[in-house]
């Protein structure tokens, strides 16, 4: 089924197939150069630092409402040593059993596609149990650039926003104002809506199945600001339930797919958002490169804001 005209016009004006080359498979990220690396090391003003992960655990965001991405499963082991007695000399490991998406992690390029397709004209009949031949996260090899928060919830004067609130140009515009500062091409942006207290609350079906998050009426200004990606506090990225009943999940077709915007989720801007407001800097150093999973789909991530 195609987008309905107004949504498949949204989606032309959004277009980026082609705009780095036709064989190209990073989409936004393209924008992030030597300049935005330098922005964000210049926003490092003190060197504290604040990891913007879930801890991984069998008590994760997930509640199995998607097929195969299973909160991590850790099991640990011992082995004698070769030498010594054996109660001297052990070795330890342990293995980890989850879905790549199942807890802070990037959405891949290759995560959506729509009528045969996934970013930039690739077909999407090439992806296998294996993974993906194009568009893979492993192609993000290193993800360093100025972050910049948007805490929406602060700039509108609630602790967080509802679920369910479609987040507009206005909401984005108050927490740059917020902010006080003004984006470039290859910032990537960081959306606090006060989501992630739920999970903190110990309320994961709450976390899990409503969320204030990016809309159809945002896409443009994504696009319009060049930013390089966007992740956000909430486990579903996009704002749920719906804006339209009929159409599922929308943005992510439209950021995915049209725009090669990649997104985040479930990423925890609690303590980040906290020391923003005490200092009033929402701008900082942004390492979040992606576990390189060849062929990946998504992979998990542990991203860290030096301010």
């Amino acid at each position: 089924m195609p987008f309905p005209d107004d949504v498949a016009e949204l989606a032309s004006r959004v277009n980026n197939w082609g705009r780095w080359g036709d064989d190209d498979q990073l989409g936004t990220l393209n924008l992030i150069d030597n300049a935005a690396r330098l922005r964000g090391v210049t926003s490092a003003i003190d060197g504290r630092a604040f990891s913007l992960a879930l801890p991984w655990s069998e008590e994760g965001p997930q509640l199995g409402f998607i097929e195969g991405r299973d909160n991590p499963k850790v099991t640990a082991w011992s082995t004698h040593a070769s030498w010594g007695e054996p109660d001297d000399f052990m070795f330890h490991d342990d293995r980890v059993e989850m879905g790549t998406q199942a807890c802070t992690h990037w959405d891949g390029l290759a995560h959506a596609s729509y009528r045969g397709v996934m970013y930039n004209g690739f077909a999407d009949s090439t992806i296998t149990e294996s993974g993906t031949p194009k568009c893979g996260i492993h192609l993000v090899d290193t993800l360093v650039t100025r972050g910049v928060l948007l805490d929406v919830a602060r700039a509108t004067g609630v602790d967080r926003m509802a679920g369910g609130h479609a987040l507009t140009e206005a909401d984005l515009d108050a927490a740059i104002e917020l902010a006080g500062t003004t984006l470039e091409a290859g910032d990537v942006v960081l959306i606090r809506t006060g989501h992630m207290q739920y999970f903190h609350e110990g309320d994961r079906m709450t976390f899990a199945t409503s969320a204030c998050g990016p809309s159809m009426q945002t896409v443009e200004w994504f696009h319009r600001h060049d930013v390089a990606a966007v992740a956000t506090d909430n486990l579903i990225f996009e704002v749920f339930p719906c804006e339209r009943p009929e159409l599922a999940l929308p943005v992510h077709f439209l950021h995915l797919v049209e725009m090669g915007l990649t997104q985040g989720q479930n990423w925890d801007l609690e303590a980040l958002a906290t020391d923003c407001a005490d200092d009033g800097r929402y701008t900082f150093l942004l390492s979040a490169a992606p576990e390189p999973v060849v062929g990946g789909i998504g992979a998990p991530v542990n991203p860290t804001a030096v301010k």
